[in-house]
């Protein structure tokens, strides 16, 4: 589901404020995606007969890890802090990704798969609104998306949709990002 555009605020400086926003959000997005495959590799990388899990989560990492980096140049070009609440979702990522994997691989695939679904939208949401005013930024945010999607189409592929309790688990991320993208465009 792809996100409405947010109407451009009327006002001096109010393109510079909303580019602050979707450069804070998605540098928080990106950290979170970081910390979740950090915690799930934490459980299911110590773990005999998941290496095969854990070398993809280790890969997907790799991606966001990419994302993450190019998101703190940006926000350093552009003098934009990143969200208060870092060091929360920092945290909060960590936990989300072990206690999926204590589940294990089909509900770590199945975290993949709910958070990547909020992303994509999100995503599509930004590249729509930055087409013509950044078209060099939607560019990359249309990078980062395809990859994103990957990350969901291999953990459906992987099972995420027979993970115990899924639609639950589902439910659950999805709002928690959902929740998080708001906070962290503003805070």
């Amino acid at each position: 589901m792809t996100e409405k555009p947010i109407p451009m605020r009327p006002g001096l400086g109010a393109p510079k404020a909303r580019l602050a926003e979707i450069l804070r959000v998605d540098h928080a997005g990106e950290l979170g995606a970081v910390h979740i495959y950090r915690g799930q590799r934490a459980v299911l990388g110590a773990a005999r007969g998941h290496e095969r899990t854990a070398a993809q989560l280790a890969e997907m990492e790799g991606h966001e890890a990419v994302h993450l980096a190019r998101f703190d140049r940006l926000l350093t070009d552009h003098g934009v802090r990143p969200t208060l609440m870092t060091p929360l979702w920092r945290v909060a990522a960590f936990a989300l990704g072990a206690g999926t994997a204590l589940l294990g691989d089909k509900a770590a695939h199945a975290c993949t798969e709910a958070v990547e679904s909020v992303i994509e939208g999100h995503y599509a949401g930004q590249i729509a609104e930055l087409e013509d005013r950044d078209p060099e930024l939607a560019a990359e945010l249309s990078k980062f998306r395809d990859e994103e999607l990957a990350h969901r189409d291999l953990a459906i592929e992987e099972g995420a949709k027979e993970a115990p309790g899924y639609a639950l688990l589902s439910a659950v991320i999805q709002a928690g990002c959902k929740a998080a993208i708001k906070i962290s465009e503003k805070i």
